[in-house]
């Protein structure tokens, strides 16, 4: 890997680089003659894709240069590209991750890690699933950086626990933490709100296609769900054949339930939250109808006299309101303004300039240059090009945010969907997927940094596991869609 001084040094290279590959193109390109607007957002856009690849400022400041380039080159007027920075996606994440925090705030995701773990047994296999599977659930709902975070101690202690117990227990702790940082990552794409490629998926998709039905929490959730089952199963037998002792033995279980009972009894305020998050998944689930083949089950936005004016954002906020009004019994609110501003207004305006960036492509006609372009791989099958693509962005995702890969690929592959003629989800939805798995780096993703940081697995431990599980995810991702796809998508 780089030095941190190579590193650093290619970093501020890009900051004049990217302006000059980016004006070059603007000043000698001229993609589609008479539409000087298509060159304009394929400058802005490459400008954009080599900051945020680079960091070579902040990524949310990055996001920020739409609202200031767009309108100076005539891509769109200024209060069309800042609306892009304020729609409900942006709140549907707004809400659900204020329900996050006042989750952490009382110490409910602590409680029902706990309480999975204190369940799964003592046998090291079982142990593992658990932090697995733990993980998985828990980035359903709130962030995977919160979650691996929240992990990692519960994991020192086990592995404290067995050294000099467990044979090759420092091989096996191995294995844990990589379960931990994996099981975080992979639980994310089950729902639409567990990781940013998800929703920034729906967004490029409502703008693309705007005369196309809605794809709700629930409709994800039944296609994405599954997948991720079966594939924290598969990752979970290969750390497994990877990491666990031949000699398995089994291992003292009060670990966990002594840490429960050290929290005691349930507290008004966790059960407060813990009603909240109940309520916010079942009106996301069925929101909308819910159509299970032959079977339609009607939404509760049908109640109103507006149902299509109510979205997975209104429940959300909807939510997050609620406990701001919840008295707690030490004083105050329930959710207060110190837990709600720990917010990561960052990540926002990343949303925003992605939807943004997706807008100009599709305003400027750029979308549209891509799609002629790539008659050629049009051509292809259409499994063939979805697994083309997921294994460029899988691996490309290791050096770079899947949020601002997930950003630059969408909307071309939008594009590209409307010149195969093919179903535009059955082509978005695997590498929004695909986004989201990068196994190999502590770079790749926050929870690969978060348990490399443990001190307990190196990067030639990380590399050689995450690199199997990369082509494992490509090849799963594209014969899951192939399989499934034409029913759900």
């Amino acid at each position: 890997m780089m030095s941190k001084m190579g590193k650093k040094s290619f970093r501020e290279m890009s900051l004049p680089g990217g302006l000059l590959l980016a004006g070059a193109l603007l000043v000698w390109g001229d993609l589609d003659p008479g539409k000087p607007q298509v060159t304009a957002t394929a400058a802005i856009a490459l400008l954009m894709a080599i900051w945020w690849m680079t960091e070579a400022i902040p990524l949310a400041i990055t996001a920020l240069l739409p609202l200031v380039l767009f309108p100076i080159f005539g891509v769109m007027d200024g209060k069309t590209v800042s609306s892009q920075y304020s729609n409900y996606i942006i709140f549907l994440f707004l809400g659900g991750f204020m329900v996050a925090l006042a989750m952490e705030r009382w110490g409910l995701h602590q409680r029902i890690a706990l309480h999975i773990m204190a369940r799964v047994g003592n046998h090291p296999r079982t142990i593992l699933l658990g932090f697995m599977g733990s993980c998985a659930f828990l980035s359903m709902w709130i962030s995977n950086t919160a979650t691996t975070m929240m992990m990692v101690p519960i994991a020192l202690a086990l592995v404290d626990r067995l050294d000099g117990v467990l044979p090759e227990s420092d091989r096996y702790a191995k294995g844990v933490f990589l379960g931990i940082a994996y099981g975080a990552s992979i639980g994310g794409v089950a729902t639409l709100v567990g990781t940013p490629p998800n929703l920034i998926f729906i967004k490029v998709f409502s703008e693309s296609f705007p005369d196309a039905p809605e794809i709700t929490f629930a409709e994800w959730m039944i296609f994405a769900l599954p997948f991720s089952i079966i594939f924290l199963l598969v990752t979970w037998r290969w750390l497994v054949y990877l990491y666990t002792p031949k000699d398995h033995g089994m291992v003292e279980s009060g670990t966990f339930g002594e840490q429960l009972d050290q929290l005691g009894l349930m507290s008004r305020e966790e059960k407060t939250v813990a009603a909240a998050s109940l309520a916010m998944a079942i009106l996301w689930l069925f929101r909308a109808d819910l159509r299970l083949g032959f079977v339609t089950i009607p939404g509760w936005a049908n109640l109103f006299g507006n149902p299509s004016f109510i979205n997975d954002g209104t429940v959300s906020i909807a939510m997050a309101l609620l406990l701001f009004l919840i008295p707690a019994r030490s004083g105050g609110a329930i959710l207060d303004w110190p837990t709600a501003a720990k917010l990561p207004w960052h990540v926002l305006l990343l949303f925003g300039g992605g939807f943004a960036l997706a807008r100009g492509f599709i305003d400027s006609g750029l979308s549209q240059w891509f799609a002629l372009q790539m008659q050629g791989v049009a051509g292809l099958p259409v499994m063939g090009v979805v697994l083309v693509a997921c294994l460029l962005i899988t691996f490309l995702t290791e050096l770079t945010s899947n949020t601002a890969t997930s950003q630059i690929f969408l909307p071309i592959m939008a594009a590209l969907a409307v010149s195969m003629g093919a179903p535009a989800p059955m082509v978005m939805i695997p590498v929004a997927m695909a986004c989201s798995f990068a196994f190999m780096l502590p770079v790749a993703t926050p929870p690969n940094a978060i348990v490399f940081g443990s001190g307990k697995i190196d990067v030639a431990d990380m590399a050689r596991t995450g690199f199997v599980l990369n082509l494992i995810a490509v090849a799963g991702i594209t014969l899951y869609t192939w399989l499934v796809g034409p029913y759900l998508l």
